[in-house]
């Protein structure tokens, strides 16, 4: 059942390019809290599942990650980040290289083509550092919002929260932050989270979505909130 309180006005979010409106969320604010106090209590330091040997080879994972699976993007730069794990190397690899490195994942060519160009603007433009700062993140080909939220998260520890397939089933499913598009849930998680929680925010909500709160079946029963959780066609257990 929805709560029947007006909802508040929201804080802007973090960083800039989604716009400001009142946020709406079917849970109460102690229900929220408790929420996120379930999820840290289960794991308290929540990691990333992609796998990287500093930040440059974390973008590119991420950058790799759309639109495949974390466990295909892994299988195929482990080799990959042995031979080429600065913008130097990468370049060097040259795009041909780089193509038939990840030819396992979708979408290879148009991704190889954004990474050797990304590398190659880390050298021209930042001295060969990944940049702390949205702007010129997203200013980088392959980049958008979304990665450079989850890059500021697990690179420079910043609260940002990432929307992807997942976050996006859960907020919605959950009544926590309902949105019709992933900018307008981020909106949403950004005014609801408590700060205490909004650092690992981006990870717990992912890995629910992930292991239990999937799209086909979720997995009620065993679901750390299904007391609180709005979902109206829970599984039975």
């Amino acid at each position: 059942m929805a709560d029947s309180r007006k909802p508040s006005a929201a804080r802007p979010a973090a960083g800039r390019g989604v716009p400001a409106r009142k946020r709406r969320t079917l849970l109460t604010k102690a229900e929220i809290a408790e929420v996120f106090s379930r999820f840290r209590a289960a794991n308290p330091e929540p990691k990333g599942e992609l796998e990287s040997v500093n930040d440059f080879t974390l973008l590119v994972a991420v950058v790799l990650s759309a639109q495949a699976t974390d466990a295909g993007v892994n299988r195929a730069t482990r080799s990959l980040f042995q031979r080429a794990d600065t913008p130097e190397k990468m370049v060097a690899l040259g795009e041909a290289g780089l193509t038939e490195a990840i030819k396992s994942i979708g979408l290879f060519r148009t991704k190889a083509h954004n990474v050797i160009a990304l590398s190659r603007k880390l050298i021209a433009e930042h001295g060969s550092t990944v940049p702390r700062d949205r702007a010129a993140l997203e200013a980088l080909p392959g980049v958008g919002r979304k990665t450079a939220n989850v890059v500021l998260n697990i690179a420079f520890g910043e609260p940002t929260i990432a929307v992807d397939t997942h976050i996006f089933r859960v907020s919605n499913r959950t009544g926590l932050a309902p949105g019709k598009d992933p900018a307008e849930v981020e909106t949403g998680l950004e005014a609801v989270v408590p700060a205490e929680f909004k650092l690992h925010a981006h990870h717990w909500l992912i890995l629910h979505g992930r292991y239990v709160c999937i799209a086909r079946k979720p997995d009620c029963p065993h679901c750390l909130i299904a007391d609180i959780c709005r979902y109206g066609d829970k599984t039975p257990g």
